[in-house]
């Protein structure tokens, strides 16, 4: 009697704890958006700029993911459709698909995806496009970071926003071309901006709705008519994008580009910055810049994004000419000097001497006037925003982080990116993959079954 009691007790128990599990999963489960992030560095928790953005979404976004299983890692394909998924759980209001580009050809050719996985954004007519490459960044140790949160709010954020920021692009001195500048120009257009080009010469006046003005690797100085017509602009509320180009002529040939740079303050020297022993990778002529402390690069730095600028010239600040705060950007090692010999530089004879510049040398200032507002961006490299330059390291968000901070865009989503350890992939023999699964899957369970068998049977018949 007493052993049937015992049971029952035992088996009523039993359901009980079952019961009482279920319950709690259901209503768990119940509870939208409840998790709990147990990893160290809360890599799975949204971050509070992400889920206010989502709880403040009223119009329908539309996520489809794009995959390639024949060039994706499964982890990176994984960490993306995840993030999606995570996007999707925390706000109705986001519908989420996938399609295999491989399977799915035709969807693929409709949208016009990289073939590394693509990550597409709808708001009714309006799309913006995350290619998977762009969220991770490889480091030397075998880790990466991720940095698919970030990408995701922000494409939301453009695709919800309504403010539109109009720049134009100056022409007519051997600039470098909108078709070179492709990236650039879709990334921009991406967070809302309308980028237009402007030729001085054609046009006569700067237009009205001009809110920054872009002057991109330049061969040929300005004449003095555009010069005035800028000048004046910048006086009132107008704001100038410079990245300077090289050219051999520049030291007698610049003289309006200079004559604009100096009236804020900044000094072009005329010296293309050498390091010749900065790392192994790059020629002499392709600088990797030092940060210095500002908005623009603060987040760079932290991230261990580095910008490359080719055929850089060097600057010089005047900090007590005009009213404007010159904050120093980019900068090169003590080991770096400014040859001033164009011809030796292009006969590749260049050898420091007494009349060149010596380093650091500087290559890039953000001005600001007297009540902090941002007036113009003016650096000494401009490759860093050519197509086949400008997915280089850190080059794009230097650019978008520049043009962003000349633009005082106060909703620039910076979210830090997730770390990630090294990706480790064991290599095994078809004979050892079987031998795994036997144990595993075969021999274990069944041991833990004949054990419990035999304390079972002792129990009944003690």
């Amino acid at each position: 009697m007493n052993k049937w009691i015992r049971g029952t007790n035992a088996t009523v128990l039993s359901i009980a704890v079952i019961g009482i599990f279920i319950i709690l999963t259901i209503f768990l489960h119940s509870l939208k958006g409840f998790q709990v992030d147990l990893t160290k560095n809360k890599n799975f928790t949204l971050s509070e700029q992400t889920v206010t953005t989502l709880q403040n979404l009223n119009q329908d976004i539309h996520i489809i993911a794009f995959t390639n299983n024949a060039d994706n890692s499964d982890f990176i394909t994984r960490q993306v459709t995840d993030m999606a998924a995570e996007y999707k759980k925390q706000s109705g209001k986001i519908t989420y698909d996938q399609y295999d580009m491989l399977k799915e050809p035709s969807m693929a050719k409709q949208y016009g995806v990289d073939q590394g996985g693509t990550l597409i954004f709808e708001l009714g007519d309006k799309k913006q496009t995350v290619n998977f490459y762009e969220m991770f960044n490889g480091q030397q140790d075998g880790s990466y970071t991720f940095t698919g949160e970030e990408k995701f709010t922000q494409a939301i954020k453009s695709l919800t926003s309504t403010e539109k920021h109009t720049v134009y692009m100056l022409s007519g001195h051997q600039e470098y071309p909108l078709n070179a500048m492709t990236i650039l120009r879709s990334s921009l257009e991406g967070a809302n901006y309308v980028v237009k080009e402007l030729n001085l010469y054609r046009e006569g006046k700067i237009p009205d709705d001009a809110e920054m003005l872009m002057l991109l690797g330049p061969q040929n100085d300005l004449n003095d008519k555009e010069t005035e017509l800028i000048n004046a602009y910048l006086k009132d509320k107008g704001k100038i994008y410079i990245a300077l180009g090289f050219n051999k002529d520049m030291a007698t040939k610049w003289k309006n580009i200079d004559s604009i740079m100096s009236t804020f303050g900044v000094q072009d020297q005329h010296a293309v910055a050498i390091e010749a022993k900065q790392t192994s990778l790059f020629d002499p002529l392709t600088i990797i810049p030092e940060y210095g402390a500002h908005d623009i690069t603060n987040k760079l730095s932290s991230n261990n994004l580095v910008t490359m600028l080719s055929l850089a010239v060097s600057l010089k600040a005047d900090e007590n000419a005009g009213d404007w705060t010159k904050s120093l950007l980019l900068s090169t090692t003590d080991k770096a000097y400014g040859e001033t010999d164009i011809n030796l530089l292009a006969q590749s004879k260049t050898k420091q001497d007494a009349s060149d510049v010596k380093g650091p040398l500087n290559l890039g200032y953000a001005i600001e006037s007297k009540d902090n507002k941002p007036k113009a961006v003016i650096l000494g490299g401009s490759t860093f925003v050519l197509d086949q330059d400008i997915q280089n390291q850190g080059n794009k968000d230097f650019a978008l982080n520049s043009i962003g901070w000349l633009q005082e865009q106060k909703d620039q989503v910076t979210i830090r990116p997730r770390q990630g350890d090294a990706f480790q992939q064991a290599l095994i023999t078809p004979s050892q993959a079987n031998t795994i699964f036997l144990v595993t899957i075969v021999f274990l369970p069944l041991l833990f079954l004949i054990i419990g068998g035999l304390i079972w049977w002792r129990r009944r018949r003690g």
